[in-house]
């Protein structure tokens, strides 16, 4: 299991790690450049080229693993390794995996040509600016394509036109919670990463009801996509150097829920109740959207009207800095994340009391930031100073802008 995981979280930090580095001096030539606007607040342009990095932190070494399985399958199953094949060590708990590997390398290609292609669409974006309607409807097709696919929620309903649509709206949906919450330096990667570590082991300590194994391939690309995260927060952290863009959030976001898909949670039997972790490990970004949306309609807005309402930026106002402000959301997500290890473990009771505390985590949150904005404009009104606004990196403008 150790060399599970730093086999699949070093190479792909050090990849990401080194190539931001050319893309923080590339990327502007290129015109992939956040400038200062109405709703920023950073003075200077700032290379947004950061989606790049991640993507080749997870495809590169994925590629050169698949270029060794098929150099080692077809030569092992000869009994004659010769070449490369014969140059390389593969322990015997490695060799065992090789055909499963192999069996799973067309799903995980499909997967990453739907990750490249919202790569690709994020970069038109941030380099020339898109209608969010055109997003959306480029993002709903490709999260239908992938359901079509087999990427779908089962719920244990023999339901599936709901099935597929719930699966459809989950893809799109979080795609967009990342994006939306790209809005302060080291924000968003860094909730990914923590949701993605904490998915991954759960992939890892809940055995398939199949094979009663852990879930290598799933946890395991969940690892790569962590690596790759940590080594993009290198250059991400505050101050930042570069932007992930909304090539970076909608690869990050379709990523996560597509493995949230994929992996298998519980039996048909027993603890169907375990399907609920993804919720768990991934609740502060849906509340981030969900608030998001009902502050703008309540305020007779778009939804899709960008604005510094985000869960972030409230924090700020509340008197935070900005770096507080991302520490807070990474332990809420910590915290509400830690109960997604238990679902498997324990009946309908202790599932719903999981529940209940993930429930009340939020709440009080949200007590809290009513509180506090009450508390302000109580001392507006008695003619204290306002509170310094939001001083953040905001630079993404989502399909739904931010």
């Amino acid at each position: 299991m150790t060399w599970l995981i730093l086999g699949s979280l070093v190479p792909s930090m050090l990849i990401t790690w080194a190539a931001a580095f050319s893309l923080r001096r590339w990327a502007p030539r290129w015109g992939l450049v956040d400038r200062p606007g109405p709703r920023k607040v950073h003075s200077s342009p700032m290379p947004t080229g950061g989606g790049l990095a991640i993507w080749l932190g997870i495809v590169l070494p994925l590629a050169i693993g698949q270029v060794l399985l098929w150099e080692l399958l077809p030569a092992r199953e000869a009994g004659s390794p010769s070449g490369l094949a014969s140059a390389i060590s593969v322990p015997p708990f490695v060799a065992m995996h090789l055909p499963g590997l192999a069996q799973q390398s067309g799903k995980l290609w499909t997967l990453l040509a739907g990750a490249t292609a919202l790569l690709v669409l994020g970069l038109v974006d941030d380099r020339y600016g898109l209608s969010w309607r055109l997003r959306l409807a480029v993002q709903s097709l490709i999260a239908v394509v992938l359901v079509l696919l087999g990427w779908r929620m089962t719920l244990f309903l023999d339901a599936p036109l709901l099935t597929g649509v719930l699966s459809v709206v989950w893809i799109v949906g979080l795609i967009n919670s990342f994006n939306w919450l790209d809005n302060m330096d080291g924000l968003s990667a860094g909730v990914a990463a923590i949701a993605g570590a904490m998915l991954a082991a759960v992939m890892l300590l809940a055995p398939s009801p199949v094979t009663h194994q852990p879930q290598l391939f799933t946890g395991g690309f969940l690892l790569v996509l962590v690596g790759s995260l940590l080594g993009f927060l290198w250059h991400n952290r505050p101050p930042a150097r570069l932007f992930m863009g909304d090539a970076g959030a909608y690869l990050i976001g379709y990523l996560l829920a597509a493995c949230t898909l994929t992996g298998t949670y519980a039996s048909y039997a027993e603890r169907q109740h375990a399907v609920l972790a993804p919720l768990c490990v991934l609740a502060v970004p849906l509340y981030d959207t969900i608030t998001v949306v009902y502050i703008r309609l309540r305020a007779g807005r778009s939804p899709f009207e960008g604005d510094k309402s985000h869960f972030s930026h409230r924090l700020v106002e509340l008197g935070m800095t900005k770096t507080q402000a991302v520490l807070t959301i990474y332990l809420a997500t910590a915290t509400c994340g830690l109960g997604a290890f238990l679902l498997h473990q324990v009946d309908w009771l202790g599932a719903g009391v999981i529940l209940l505390m993930v429930g009340c985590v939020l709440v009080l949150i949200g007590i809290l930031e009513s509180a506090g904005r009450r508390g302000q404009a109580g001392n507006l009104g008695n003619g204290s100073p306002p509170e310094l606004r939001v001083q953040t990196s905001e630079h993404q403008q989502g399909p739904t802008a931010q």
